[in-house]
């Protein structure tokens, strides 16, 4: 017998005795379409790197999780801070640079 996997409800609430809480939906941008998930600062329990700034993103701090609407499973989903999310399309992407490299 395989162990059983623990899913979350599909309506966008968690499932009962599921631990944390979020709310998700569905945003069209210029990039595709995307489920975002928002997570309460009180449900993030590990630390994660937000591909936005590149910061990390502490225990205990409110955030978004997102990954494309055509990616079924969520199997590339990514932790945003929720300014980081919302500023995506106006950044450019993080291009690490050597000190004396031109900047075109």
């Amino acid at each position: 017998m395989s162990p059983r996997k623990n899913r979350r409800a599909a309506s966008g609430r968690p499932s009962k005795g599921g631990g944390g809480s979020w709310a998700q939906r569905t945003e069209e941008g210029p990039d595709g379409e995307w489920i975002v998930r928002a997570i309460a600062g009180a449900a993030a329990t590990k630390a994660y790197r937000c591909p936005g700034c590149d910061q990390e993103i502490p225990p205990g701090v409110a955030h978004v999780v997102a990954w494309r609407a055509d990616d079924g499973g969520g199997d590339d989903r990514r932790h945003w801070h929720r300014p980081c999310w919302q500023a995506r399309a106006r950044r450019a992407p993080r291009v690490m640079r050597s000190r004396n490299a031109p900047r075109y």
